[in-house]
């Protein structure tokens, strides 16, 4: 395994290219929703934690790198599931349906509808989609973190 300073600075290029892959999905016409904007911040603290970590040498600050990927990774699972209705997801990003409304309470809840749902999947391959695959990189990049901080390098 590499050492923990380069370590450090694979994980911080890690979640840059997480973003960056997100954005260019975003940008080749898959927009965003609630939860997926979710997904990013803790992407961007480990960018940031990632930087000074390397830049003062301070290994205690992979802590808090786990710590972020360890969240997403939890955003991305509880996003997962919302996808694949096992559970209900936020009501400002999922159907809340329509049984017993009226019709002034329809017509809210249709203007107030946000333009991307977290509930609809909009792309996958092999099955993933980008919620799972946040997830599953995200634990690998928060067990690295740990990795790093335990190191004695």
């Amino acid at each position: 395994m590499p050492n923990s300073k380069t370590m450090t600075m694979l994980l911080t290029l890690a979640s840059a290219a997480m973003l960056i892959s997100a954005w260019t999905f975003q940008y080749f016409g898959y927009p965003p929703c609630k939860m997926c904007y979710w997904q990013r911040y803790p992407h961007m603290a480990a960018v940031a934690i990632g930087a000074l970590a390397y830049a003062l040498g301070q290994r205690w600050l992979a802590w808090l790198g786990a710590a972020a990927m360890l969240a997403t990774s939890g955003i991305g699972v509880y996003h997962s599931g919302v996808e694949r209705k096992l559970w209900e997801g936020p009501s400002s990003c999922t159907s809340s349906g329509i049984g017993g409304l009226s019709s002034e309470e329809l017509f809210d809840q249709i203007m107030n509808a946000p333009l991307v749902r977290c509930d609809d999947i909009p792309w996958q391959m092999f099955g993933f989609t980008m919620a799972n695959l946040n997830a599953i990189f995200s634990l690998i990049f928060a067990v690295l973190w740990i990795r790093v901080a335990l190191s004695r390098d």
